[in-house]
């Protein structure tokens, strides 16, 4: 809500949020689906332009990718002999194979890559007013504008530092919502707050998998982390994995379902109201 304020909009805290939960809803039916369903679910109902409404989850999901680093960098720093050969081996390892796999590893792909986009912004940037004629460049230039309005707001916004402290608590409550789960576990009780914060990071890459819902991705990276880093047996991790994905999914999906009745009960009532007057 507070980055959608700058855009001249004051949406409603129960459709903010009934358009969030239906987002995370529609994620299990294809990943990343939520970012658009939210999207379009909250600027149907406040009546906000959809495209700067993208440029506004944009600038959320850079500050999560963010404050998923900073996690990670700061266990690599203080407990760099505890967690940094999991991350060398199971993370950076298979990452870097991965890429070479699909983009090559010879200097020459990536001169001629280089090469080829330099090019193609030059004849879009020579050419640009012939362009603009054509309607689907139009359409297309109106809506990176209007992302581009949505990614302005991170400046305009009038409580910067309420949104810091908003979104340091999240992630607080993000790492104790996956700590909490280890003491569902007699073999797990012992791990501290500080393992939570590994078990958040190794999780979200796992989410970050483009799967739905993170599944199977979540539980292969979370059971072997527990595995590797504390020596706890495979069953056990993979126990872990399910408590804690499955709990959370389970939420999700009967919240999500819930908001999705409250808003087409909503939109049948609107429609109705608009049919009598």
């Amino acid at each position: 809500m507070l980055l959608i304020e700058p855009l001249g909009h004051k949406p409603s805290f129960k459709n903010t949020y009934h358009s969030l939960m239906v987002g995370y809803l529609s994620n299990y039916a294809l990943p990343r689906l939520g970012e658009v369903t939210r999207c379009v679910t909250l600027g149907r109902k406040e009546k906000i332009p959809v495209d700067a409404l993208f440029g506004t989850v944009i600038i959320e999901r850079v500050i999560d990718l963010l404050m998923l680093l900073l996690i990670m960098l700061a266990l690599l720093i203080t407990w760099a002999d505890k967690f940094g050969t999991f991350f060398r081996q199971q993370v950076w390892g298979p990452l870097q194979q991965k890429f070479i796999e699909l983009f090559g590893g010879t200097w020459v792909f990536w001169v001629i890559l280089g090469t080829t986009i330099l090019l193609l912004v030059l004849l879009i940037y020579l050419f640009r007013k012939r362009l603009v004629r054509f309607s689907l460049v139009r359409k297309i230039k109106e809506i990176l504008n209007g992302i581009l309005k949505g990614l302005k707001t991170i400046y305009r916004m009038n409580h910067k530092w309420e949104f810091v402290l908003h979104s340091l608590l999240i992630w607080f409550f993000y790492i104790l919502m996956t700590w909490v789960v280890v003491f569902s576990l007699k073999e797990l009780s012992g791990l501290t707050f500080i393992d939570g914060m590994f078990l958040l990071v190794i999780g979200g890459l796992g989410m970050s998998a483009p799967v739905t819902a993170g599944i199977g991705a979540y539980h292969w990276i979370t059971s072997r982390g527990l595995m590797i880093v504390y020596g706890f047996s495979l069953e056990t991790g993979t126990a872990y994995a399910i408590l804690a994905h499955e709990s959370n999914s389970i939420l999700t999906i009967l919240l999500g379902t819930i908001s999705y009745v409250i808003l087409m009960l909503s939109r049948k009532r609107d429609t109705s109201i608009k049919t009598e007057s």
